[in-house]
């Protein structure tokens, strides 16, 4: 579900960094009563052009405007942040943390993980580094590593992005329980309108790979209630439009979505919904992003993967998959490289990822689909949900 969407959990965990407030600088006019003068990273290395420190925090923020702008242009201009702060000084954690969120970012999960673990060598206090270390070692399929941790960053510090850490390492797990339960912490304990529209948004994700459209909604719409710039609950809306048949509804829906934020995953859930009420999908901007995003150093195979075996050629897709799964070896690639290989007329070699992506108890509607057609087509007995739609499988991925 939250495959690369937890990357919203550096933001949150990353915040604090962002602003700094200075007590000592002479403010450019007289602040409020009672009020400090909040000075921006821009302001203050402009006058401490050594701090390295805020550089890092500079580098932080526009890896989070990457996420939100959908722009990887911004990878690029944190990268130039992120090599100033790290000449100034190499062996500070937040730094590293910084180094390890752009990897992250990037898709290069092990780069992140090992800056992310030199981070904590140089902090074992600092929780956002435990965060990227949490997220890395659960693409590299290291869930055990992963859940540690987690449980290390929520013993630091609990709150919003180690409570969404903790739901999605519970849902890996099977215990779909457990995750609401942590998703509900993370919603008790927030109070900016981000963090409660990012809490609610993903207990409607979870509602809704749990076939509950209704409750989906429900949680989507109080998402725009407390942020209505949010676009991924307004995609949460199109989504379970789509999935209850109202096409109509949900590409409109999909228009502001992708005008907002062209990301890949909206542009392909767009095209399908548009297949679905039988337009043709038109994937020239699709195609313009994943140009963008490799111009950027992002490194998306799972991405291909999966819309090439279900859009274009099943060999390509295959290639894809099998890259992806080298460089990172988690149940979301291994379902990726099953349903390929499925796809490519290769039920037999499909079927030993279809068994790895569905071994931790995931309930997780595609990946039980995907793995239930590769029995069938071996001859053996597997069911196959009749409420999962095929023609629509992009909305039933890990948003």
């Amino acid at each position: 579900m939250r495959a690369f969407a937890i990357f919203a959990g550096i933001a949150l965990v990353g915040a604090a960094l962002f602003t700094i407030v200075s007590f000592t600088s002479a403010p450019a006019g007289p602040p409020a009563a009672g009020q400090p003068h909040r000075e921006t990273l821009q302001e203050r290395l402009k006058r401490l052009p050594g701090d390295h420190r805020a550089w890092a925090a500079l580098g932080l923020q526009y890896v989070d405007q990457a996420r939100v702008t959908g722009d990887p242009a911004y990878y690029t201009k944190a990268e130039g942040a992120l090599a100033t702060a790290a000449k100034l000084d190499d062996r500070d954690d937040t730094v590293l943390t910084g180094q390890a969120a752009l990897a992250a970012g990037r898709h290069e999960f092990a780069d992140a993980a090992r800056l992310a673990r030199r981070a904590i060598d140089a902090n074992p206090y600092g929780a956002p580094a435990y965060g990227i270390l949490a997220d890395a070692r659960t693409q590299l399929g290291d869930l055990k590593g992963a859940k540690g941790a987690v449980d290390r960053m929520l013993g630091l510090r609990p709150g919003v992005a180690a409570f969404a850490r903790a739901s999605y390492a519970a849902e890996l797990r099977g215990d779909r329980d457990e995750a609401r339960k942590y998703l509900e912490y993370a919603h008790a304990d927030a109070w900016s309108p981000a963090d409660l529209a990012y809490s609610r948004y993903y207990l409607g994700e979870l509602a809704l790979h749990a076939g509950d459209l209704k409750t989906a909604a429900d949680w989507y719409a109080q998402a725009l209630r407390a942020y209505p710039a949010y676009t991924p609950a307004l995609a949460g809306q199109a989504r379970a439009a789509a999935l209850a048949g109202r096409l109509t509804e949900a590409l409109d829906l999909y228009d502001t979505v992708v005008q907002r934020l062209p990301l890949p995953q909206y542009l392909i859930e767009q095209g399908e919904t548009r297949i679905k009420a039988g337009q043709r999908a038109d994937w020239t901007l699709l195609e313009a992003q994943r140009d963008l995003f490799q111009a950027a150093g992002v490194r998306d195979d799972l991405t291909w993967a999966e819309f090439l075996a279900d859009h274009g050629d099943p060999a390509q897709a295959v290639a894809h998959a099998r890259a992806e799964y080298a460089r990172n070896p988690n149940l979301v690639a291994a379902d990726a490289l099953a349903w390929a290989l499925f796809k490519a007329g290769k039920p037999a070699q499909a079927l030993r990822y279809a068994k790895e992506a569905t071994a931790t108890g995931w309930q997780n509607p595609l990946i039980t689909y995907h793995r239930a057609r590769i029995e069938q087509a071996l001859g053996r007995s597997a069911r196959v949900d009749p409420d999962f739609d095929p023609t629509l499988p992009a909305l039933a991925r890990f948003s």
